[in-house]
């Protein structure tokens, strides 16, 4: 075991999980991503379900493969060497389970919650609004007003998760326009098929030539009270509860691509001469390996430390915006590095670097942007830095 509670049993599990990623998913990663072959990535996500490494992290009271956060975090760092990896190994929706694991009722559980772990259904986030700028949840226009026993909800919602297939939207709005900024919104679980919600368009988003994001109303829809998730004014408290294991699970998957950027960069240089010597002899190349070498490790060592103070019930709000936009940075950074050493080669499609950089450009946006996370991380620092301090 290592110092971040990396068993035997779950190097096992991870080296499973790598063989499975590499011999059944990146083969057909391109045709998935540009395509969306929904019948191929369903081929794989039987194979995983075969091979008992489906849902391998979900509680095993959802019918999950039981691991602990701890366990799941090492998993999704091999998860991360494709795209596709997390749909068809079902890794894609624990932290929704989670949530609704968290604050959905019995009923709710009994309804979504199987099937979504199943993988038999997606579910969305609908927070983000066009009008208003995403990094400030606060200015959302969304509104749910009360009629008879439930509610009306008007909004408009766009980089909304799975629109395009979800079952099931988790729709944040405002309930109470006078209280505390962060006790306004409320959310609610509400099945795509309600008269009133529709899917305006699937938008076209740099990296992801298959979208699962898109632009959606919600036009006087109708909701029960039983259709609350949480309690009201837990809107704010249920979205930081989902985004920040799943920033963590994230930076773990980007480390995943990192690394397999890294062994393409040491591959070709290792291969490739130009100019009287091969290119691992050359200074400059040297000094890219060693800088990405070193990102890489500093950036799996801070993830792992954040996740292990989650996996004790610590709090680690500051932590996870300090990895969050430190993880996203490199992964630019060592994909941009592998793609200069193999030179022209790497803008080709004929090697994954190409689409690895398009995807590492929005990873320094979504789940908050690099700003908002310094701020998060700076006003900590700044107002008590005994306290905030991750080294303290």
């Amino acid at each position: 075991m290592d110092g971040f509670g990396l068993t035997e049993e779950i190097r096992q599990l991870r080296d499973s999980v790598r063989r499975f990623v590499d011999e059944e998913v990146v083969p057909v990663e391109d045709e998935v991503l540009d395509r969306d072959q929904a019948p191929m990535l369903q081929a794989r996500m039987d194979r995983a379900k075969e091979q008992g490494l489906w849902a391998v992290g979900h509680p095993e009271s959802l019918g999950g493969g039981g691991l602990s956060f701890m366990g799941s975090v090492y998993i999704n760092e091999v998860i991360g060497r494709s795209r596709p990896a997390a749909v068809a190994m079902g890794a894609h929706s624990l932290q929704d389970a989670l949530t609704l694991q968290r604050f959905a009722t019995e009923e709710q559980r009994e309804r979504w919650l199987g099937p979504l772990v199943a993988g038999d259904i997606f579910l969305s986030l609908a927070m983000t609004e066009p009008e208003v700028a995403g990094s400030d949840p606060k200015l959302m226009r969304s509104v749910a007003v009360p009629d008879g026993d439930g509610w009306r909800i008007q909004g408009h919602k766009w980089f909304t998760s799975w629109a395009d297939r979800s079952s099931v939207a988790i729709v944040l709005a405002k309930t109470d326009p006078v209280a505390d900024l962060h006790r306004q919104f409320s959310a609610f679980l509400v099945p795509t098929d309600t008269p009133g919600y529709r899917v305006e368009r699937l938008l076209s988003v740099m990296g992801d030539r298959s979208s699962p994001y898109g632009e959606i109303r919600l036009d006087d829809v109708a909701v029960s009270e039983s259709q609350l998730l949480g309690q009201p004014g837990e809107g704010f408290r249920i979205a930081q509860s989902r985004l920040q294991p799943g920033r963590v699970l994230e930076c773990m998957r980007w480390l995943g691509q990192a690394e397999r950027a890294f062994e393409l960069m040491c591959s070709w240089a290792n291969l490739r001469h130009s100019h009287g010597s091969l290119l691992r002899d050359k200074g400059e190349i040297q000094r890219s390996v060693a800088a990405s070498a070193a990102e890489i490790h500093a950036s799996r060592v801070m993830t792992l430390d954040t996740a292990r103070i989650m996996d004790d019930g610590g709090d680690a709000r500051v932590q996870t915006s300090l990895v969050k936009a430190f993880v996203a940075r490199m992964l630019q950074d060592v994909v941009d590095r592998a793609i200069q050493i193999h030179g022209a080669a790497g803008l080709s499609s004929d090697l994954p670097l190409e689409r690895m950089y398009r995807d590492a450009r929005s990873a320094r946006l979504y789940d908050g942007p690099d700003e908002v996370h310094d701020m998060v991380v700076a006003r900590a620092m700044l107002d008590d830095l005994p306290a905030n301090a991750p080294w303290s």
